[in-house]
């Protein structure tokens, strides 16, 4: 059992097992998000401030459907795909991540993330972040986020009741799939603010949250 608590406000969350969304919640990869889609939508003379409004916790081709159905998806991914895993520029942990992981149990967390695996696992490793045991990508999943079908199957690749699970999330698709999942969810302030969020449980990043006795 793990014990979450919250280090400036008064709760705390009992749960089998912790999963956390990758980017803008384990990993600050804001500036090459906004190099690589900022660079894409005015080639294609898209509003970037729309996109981000949909794009985060979503894998790429939903997002490219979303906001320019009228583009060859399949393109314009193959180009985004070379951009993200070239772009090294500003790529730190997310604050109070890597000592928050190295308190986890291995057994006791996993990523979920729409980002694709040798992405996910790329970042990881700039950061200096272990590779989980179960790391649920864009390529496991028939359905992204907001289906909980990543959070589902982490939790049974853990061995865990979903109930018993805690996710952990910076954007409004991930949070979503985590309820669907029937899972509670900490929000984490570091993409949205804290309003833009729905969740009972809010912190600014990593550093407020903490293993409880």
């Amino acid at each position: 059992m793990v014990r979450l608590a919250a280090s400036a406000a008064a709760w705390r969350l009992d749960c089998a097992a912790v999963l956390f969304d990758l980017d803008g919640t384990l990993v600050d990869s804001s500036r090459c998000v906004q190099h690589v889609w900022g660079t894409w939508c005015a080639r294609h003379g898209i509003d970037s401030a729309e996109l981000f409004r949909v794009s985060h916790g979503r894998r790429n081709h939903e997002t490219v459907a979303l906001v320019a159905p009228h583009l060859d998806v399949e393109c314009e991914i193959a180009d985004l795909v070379q951009a993200e895993e070239a772009c090294r520029d500003g790529l730190v942990p997310i604050p109070g991540a890597p000592d928050l992981i190295a308190a986890l149990p291995a057994q006791r967390w996993a990523v979920v993330t729409s980002a694709w695996r040798r992405l996910a696992e790329l970042r990881l490793r700039a950061v200096g972040l272990p590779r989980p045991r179960v790391l649920i990508t864009a390529d496991d999943v028939t359905l992204g986020k907001p289906d909980p079908e990543g959070y589902l199957r982490a939790a049974h690749d853990l061995g865990v009741e979903p109930a018993d699970c805690v996710v952990v999330e910076d954007a409004p698709a991930g949070l979503e799939a985590a309820r669907a999942a029937g899972m509670r969810a900490i929000a984490l302030c570091t993409t949205f603010n804290s309003d833009q969020l729905n969740s009972k449980w809010h912190i600014a990043d990593l550093t407020a949250l903490r293993l409880g006795a």
